[in-house]
C-alpha cells in the first residue's frame, strides 16, 4: 500500500507520496516528494495541483530520457521539479527519496530554487526558495 504522510523537514512542510496519483488539492502551494518516475504520465498527475515544487525519481533516466521526461512539460506549466537518482534512493519510496536522494535532474524553475544536481535534496529543501 502507497504510504502518504505531511513532514515536517527541517522546519519545512513537505508532502511524502510514495505515488503521484496520491497528489490532492490539499497540495497546492506545497513541497511534494513523490516515489514516482518523472515521465510523461507522472507529469499528467501532477499538472492537476499546482505544488511548490515536485520531486521524482529519475527511474534510471530511460531511453529518450522518458525517466525524466516530465519535468520539462512542468517547467512549461509553470511548476518547479527536480528527480532524485534511482541509484540513490529506492523506487516508489518518498521517505527514503528525502532521506536519502541525491538531485539528478532538475527543470529550470527548480534549479533557479535551488535544486541542482549533485546536491541531497533533504539540504536542497530545507534551503529551497519554493514552498
Amino acid at each position: 500500500m502507497a504510504e502518504r504522510r505531511v513532514v515536517d523537514h527541517r522546519g519545512r512542510t513537505v508532502v511524502l507520496i510514495d505515488s503521484v496519483a496520491q497528489v490532492t488539492g490539499e497540495d497546492a502551494g506545497r513541497i511534494v516528494v513523490t516515489g514516482s518516475h518523472g515521465g510523461v504520465s507522472a507529469a499528467d498527475y501532477a499538472k492537476a495541483v499546482r505544488a511548490a515544487l515536485y520531486v521524482f525519481n529519475d527511474a534510471g533516466i530511460g531511453r529518450d530520457e522518458a525517466g525524466v521526461a516530465g519535468l520539462a512539460m512542468l517547467d512549461a506549466a509553470g511548476i518547479a521539479a527536480c528527480a532524485v537518482g534511482h541509484t540513490t534512493a529506492r523506487i516508489g519510496d518518498a521517505a527514503d527519496a528525502l532521506e536519502n536522494g541525491i538531485v539528478s535532474r532538475a527543470n529550470a524553475l527548480a534549479t533557479a530554487a535551488g535544486f541542482v544536481p549533485g546536491v541531497a535534496l533533504g539540504t536542497a529543501i530545507a534551503h529551497a526558495l519554493v514552498g
